[in-house]
């Protein structure tokens, strides 16, 4: 709507609307802030309250289970008799005036065997503490097969008591002796107490006008609640029911599993948004407390003073507006030249001309960067125009050196068709455009075969002209016929007078017979080959390590020498193969080729090679590759 709007227009509404934005946004976050920190702090209160109600609950209730357990431990560590056992039960409820009744439960014919049941019971009934056998089975109640199946103690859901018709509940501990090796259940101990004390405890909690506390069983019946229809009578899932609400009856489900919680619930009784926070009683197996404080009543100061807030915002949004409009007016103006210019500029033309500046103001500031602008942008142009040719150029010849280098190592396999006396293949991948790695073999006469390998200190162009000269000179001097240490010998001080960079070479340099199998070779540097003798693994080569090839006069290296068997190979490789990495920084190493090319033993060479590539790559992962890697095998078939 604003497209083709005056900057006046445009700052009058953008202006307003913003501080309109800011206005609301501060306002909302202030009503919402203040209004969560206020249930917070409530919330804080109520669930520090919660929690010491709890503890007092979990106190009481300690102090009850502690009377079933002790005696358990006695029943189970202790013997007794049937007089001893009846004296002691009316002796612990004597002394526990805050239980109803005691009672021990055997096992059918574990205290005797000709008696089916047998269960002494003390109760107080109007005002003394009355002894009974219980009459009924009772190993079929609840009360007793529940901690029986469970190997625990228990407490028992809330029922009404046939006493003066109280709500009460049985805490039952199983006790068990070892027979045999064999732990043994031999009875239950059951406390019953009333809740008489524990709803009045809840009932007394109030918060605020109309928040209240309740308590649910472990099956979500109500055992507190204001309301006193839903005593013992429903449960959190019956009203969930009646309401069609999933969400308290998922709020039931937290409760009797034992969870702590706070969410925002709708009040039973006022229908009113509230907080309910609940948690679980100590070692009640389910039995869960709830607090509820409704939200209206805890925020209404809140509401009040942002009301106030909000129409003096109105207002100073009102002055605002007319402060505005004058100053826009006068800004815009000087600016309609300057867009014009501007204009001129975005369709191409860089030669327009912009308004003489008049003031040292933040029009005249603008102009006076366009103006830069403008120079700077033809400047940029011109240069951005050369650096592209000059990179297109350099990438062209890098091309072409690429090109170049790979032409002059031997690329066609096999390379002596006519030849059964060996195969041999080789490869080289340069980590940039061009590389230092090189590999070369040539037939020096009908039975001797030159193979070497080398690797050029240094990456890219440098390494790749070095590279060439060493190739060029290796081969000119092997074509001599002289043996490979006097090859490596030449070579070295060909290169060193002119070698300023001080640029080097590993080099490994060897010649075959191949009527005879034997190989003399020579080491500069590089890294030992292995070989495989056809009925083993793949072993290195015990080379003299030698000086590198390059950079001192008159270096001298050792002839050493071999020979192979029919169906021999050797493998020949630059550092790129073992020192490639991983993401992690590993290596690939020399015993992770020797395992790899185990086994690939009986593969054809250019298999071998083309799989360990493939291992490298498999290992390096998304690595880049930081060294050119080259490899080269010779199979020594015999003679032909």
């Amino acid at each position: 709507m604003l497209k083709n709007k005056g900057i006046a227009s445009k700052l009058i509404v953008l202006i307003l609307s913003s501080t309109a934005v800011i206005f609301i946004s501060i306002f909302i976050y202030s009503y919402v802030f203040s209004r969560q920190i206020i249930i917070e702090k409530v919330e804080e209160n109520a669930h520090n309250f919660l929690q010491a109600t709890v503890n007092q609950i979990g106190i009481r209730s300690s102090s009850i289970e502690k009377v079933p357990k002790d005696l358990s431990c006695f029943l189970e560590n202790s013997p007794y008799t049937k007089d001893a056992l009846i004296k002691l039960i009316g002796a612990l409820l004597k002394n526990n005036p805050e239980i109803y009744g005691i009672g021990i439960a055997f096992e059918p014919y574990l205290f005797d065997k000709n008696q089916l049941c047998f269960a002494p019971y003390f109760c107080r009934k109007e005002g003394e503490i009355k002894f009974s056998f219980v009459q009924y089975k009772y190993f079929y109640h609840d009360w007793y097969q529940i901690p029986k199946e469970l190997n625990r103690p228990i407490w028992s859901n809330p029922y009404y008591g046939k006493a003066g018709g109280k709500i009460m509940s049985t805490y039952s501990v199983p006790f068990y002796k070892t027979v045999s090796g064999t732990r043994k259940l031999m009875g239950i101990v059951a406390v019953d107490i009333s809740l008489f004390n524990l709803q009045k405890m809840v009932d007394s909690i109030k918060i605020a006008q109309s928040g209240y506390a309740f308590l649910l069983s472990r099956n979500g019946t109500f055992v507190t609640h204001p309301d006193k229809d839903l005593i013992m009578n429903q449960s959190i899932f019956d009203v969930a029911e009646a309401r069609r609400d999933t969400r308290l009856r998922q709020i039931g489900r937290q409760m009797i599993k034992g969870e702590t919680g706070a969410v925002s619930v709708t009040s039973i009784i006022s229908n009113k948004e509230c907080r309910m926070l609940y948690a679980p009683l100590l070692d009640s197996d389910g039995w869960s407390l709830a607090m509820l404080f409704p939200q209206d009543e805890l925020i209404a100061d809140v509401v009040r003073l942002h009301h106030t807030i909000l129409l003096l915002g109105i207002a100073g949004l009102f002055f605002l507006s007319v402060g505005i409009v004058f100053i826009a007016r006068s800004i815009t103006q000087p600016l309609r030249g300057l867009a014009k210019a501007v204009e001129d500029i975005a369709t191409g033309d860089l030669d327009i001309e912009f308004p003489p500046v008049k003031f040292r103001d933040e029009v005249g500031k603008l102009t006076e960067s366009f103006i830069y602008m403008r120079s700077s942008l033809k400047q940029y142009i011109k240069n951005l125009t050369e650096t592209t040719a000059a990179k297109e150029r350099i990438e062209s010849e890098l091309k072409v050196a690429a090109e170049i280098q790979a032409s002059m190592l031997p690329r066609v396999f096999p390379p002596f068709p006519e030849r059964e006396d060996f195969n041999i293949f080789a490869m080289m991948e340069p980590a940039k455009e061009v590389g230092g790695d090189f590999y070369d073999f040539f037939l020096i006469d009908e039975n001797k075969l030159c193979f070497l390998i080398g690797d050029v200190s240094g990456k890219g162009v440098p390494a790749a002209l070095f590279m060439m000269i060493c190739k060029t000179l290796l081969k000119t001097e092997a074509l001599q016929g002289i043996s490979p240490d006097q090859i490596l010998f030449r070579v070295n001080n060909t290169l060193y007078p002119d070698n300023d960079a001080c640029m080097f070479a590993t080099i490994f340099c060897a010649i075959l017979n191949t009527k005879t199998g034997e190989i003399q070779f020579a080491n500069g540097g590089h890294n030992p080959p292995l070989i495989y003798a056809g009925n083993g693994d793949f072993e290195f080569i015990e080379v003299s390590k030698g000086f590198v090839v390059g950079p001192m006069e008159d270096t001298k290296f050792k002839c050493q020498s071999l020979t192979l068997k029919p169906n021999d190979v050797i493998f020949m490789y630059t550092d790129g193969v073992t020192e490639a990495m991983d993401p992690e920084d590993h290596l690939f190493s020399d015993e992770r080729l020797k395992k790899n090319l185990a086994s690939l033993k009986e593969k054809d060479i250019k298999d071998s090679i083309y799989e360990i590539r493939a291992e490298i790559k498999a290992f390096a992962k998304e690595a880049p590759q930081s060294d050119d890697i080259t490899m080269l095998a010779l199979k020594f078939n015999g003679k032909a």
